[in-house]
């Protein structure tokens, strides 16, 4: 699955630690997720999208072969 944390992260000016205060998760997760090691929950997905105010289909996309 491919994400567009870090350039949503950018447009909102937000660092990693402040999107995970938003998310409550630790900045590490946001790391994760970021770099494709880990595909976060549905409920975690929406929070994120939630915080750039937008759908999680914006946020994250299913990449052929997934």
């Amino acid at each position: 699955m491919r994400n567009y944390i870090k350039d949503l992260r950018k447009q909102h000016q937000l660092s990693q630690e402040n999107l995970a205060d938003l998310v409550n998760v630790s900045r590490q997760t946001i790391i994760s997720i970021e770099k494709g090691r880990y595909n976060p929950s549905l409920p975690l997905a929406i929070r994120i999208a939630q915080s750039f105010g937008t759908h999680v289909e914006n946020v994250f996309e299913i990449e052929e072969g997934d």
